[in-house]
């Protein structure tokens, strides 16, 4: 085997999927430079701060099916006990439903869950238990990808059924609508979370921001191990010589690059092999996701840590008073395009402010608000969407993201955080296994 301290390899970009194949590669004994532009870790899961708040740039749920996001953050010294607001599956959408897994092994807790639902009917609660069981059946296989919107209409889901289940869990595991979503993609997802063991479906809401959550402690980690982590140090042009690989014309050099920019921002990096950049993301389309912060009085609480509401322009509220110890404040999600892109960012608060007050009795009077908007917070994860793999064209050149379709080509989930740390696991792997030939 090869002596792999002897090797250095650069990372593009410290969001979850590089600072993932950093730490993979800096447990292995190579020696790893991490290049963020940004001055705070994460990428599009990070940390900001506003008018003295410690805010996250987007709201993003944690389910127990995220195994190996869950043993990235052990490997490098992340007590998910304590950063982590640990439940059972409960999915609360006003008016009315809710659904719950029991605290009983699997499959037994989806089955019981379902039977169970409040705020459906009889025949609606049949029609979701007939779905569910059909898709395990089938494996979560479908003969061909189709919208969740034409897959819902072949399964013939009630409209009520959808607007208050199948609409707001589409739009949070995919945020992509249901007119354009991959249902292949949603079954994936719930073939790992409700079709896992009872512990996969477990909600696991976030007590620090999602740069402290696992980046920060990841970069102390590889810094431990030797490597460097540069923040504010943006990548312009990555060129091969016969030396190795070196960046922005820099002296020093590597033995191979792992780009994990996000898929829209590698157009604005220049590679002396173009070709190993992937042609078919030209072609692709983005979701936004908006958050709307709301500082209430520090009385003002929520029945859950989480609710959500069907048929309105907020779609999940976070009362980060059950998990950040900051009461009274509530993070109000809207994910994927629709009607609230129209709105001024004061319109949308205000629009949210009247929503919250009508659905969920909440108080008209803030003393703060402010809207975070990640336009392209997500690629459109349609039907049949080809994915490019980790490894490139060239030797040395290696691409990490929760876009890319893995080693073993897949692609199988949306973008989501475990979906990037996988995708940073297998780069990392690549680099390994070329490192040791």
């Amino acid at each position: 085997m090869a002596v792999l301290n002897n090797y250095s390899v650069a990372v593009l970009g410290g969001g979850y999927a590089g600072i993932t194949a950093a730490a993979e590669l800096a447990a292995a004994g190579v020696k790893v430079s991490v290049f963020e532009a940004g001055k705070v870790l994460g990428g599009r899961a990070r940390k900001v701060w506003l008018e003295g708040k410690s805010l996250d740039n987007g709201q993003h749920l944690v389910i127990g099916a995220y195994t190996e996001l869950l043993c990235m953050m052990a490997k490098v010294g992340v007590d998910s006990k304590a950063v982590f607001l640990r439940r059972p599956m409960e999915l609360v959408v006003e008016p009315g439903f809710r659904l719950a897994c029991p605290s009983v092994p699997a499959p037994l807790h989806l089955a019981l869950g379902l039977l169970f639902a409040q705020g459906l009917s009889w025949s609606e609660r049949f029609a979701l238990v007939r779905t569910v069981r059909a898709a395990q059946a089938a494996k979560w296989k479908l003969a061909q990808d189709v919208t969740v919107s034409c897959w819902l209409k072949d399964q013939r889901q009630p409209d009520g059924l959808i607007s208050r289940f199948w609409q707001p869990l589409t739009v949070a595991a995919l945020n992509t609508p249901l007119e354009c979503a991959s249902a292949q993609v949603l079954l994936n997802v719930l073939r790992d979370s409700l079709g896992g063991v009872r512990a996969a479906s477990d909600l696991l809401l976030p007590r620090l921001d999602f740069s402290a959550l696992y980046p920060d402690t990841a970069a102390q980690f590889i810094e431990q191990k030797g490597g460097q982590i540069y923040r504010s140090r943006r990548i312009r042009r990555v060129e091969k010589t016969q030396q190795g690989w070196q960046l922005n014309g820099e002296p020093e050099v590597f033995d191979a690059v792992i780009c994990a920019l996000p898929p829209h921002g590698l157009s604005a990096l220049h590679v002396s092999e173009p070709d190993v950049l992937p042609v078919q993301l030209n072609s692709w389309t983005y979701q936004p996701i908006v958050t709307v912060y709301l500082q209430y009085d520090p009385a003002v609480k929520l029945a859950k840590p989480m609710l959500g509401l069907s048929d309105s322009l907020a779609q999940w509220v976070f009362d980060r008073g059950f998990t950040h110890q900051t009461d009274g404040l509530m993070a109000v999600v809207i994910s994927a395009e629709g009607q609230h892109q129209a709105f001024t960012q004061d319109e949308l608060a205000e629009a949210v402010v009247l929503e919250l007050h009508q659905r969920l009795g909440l108080p008209m009077d803030i003393s703060w608000q402010r809207v975070i908007t990640e336009k392209r917070a997500t690629f459109a994860c349609i039907p049949g969407l080809e994915r490019p793999a980790n490894q490139t064209s060239e030797v040395g050149f290696w691409l990490a993201g929760d876009y890319t379709a893995g080693l073993a080509g897949k692609g199988d989930y949306p973008a989501t955080l475990e979906g990037a740390v996988r995708s940073g696991m297998a780069a990392a792997q690549g680099v390994l296994e070329e490192l040791d030939q």
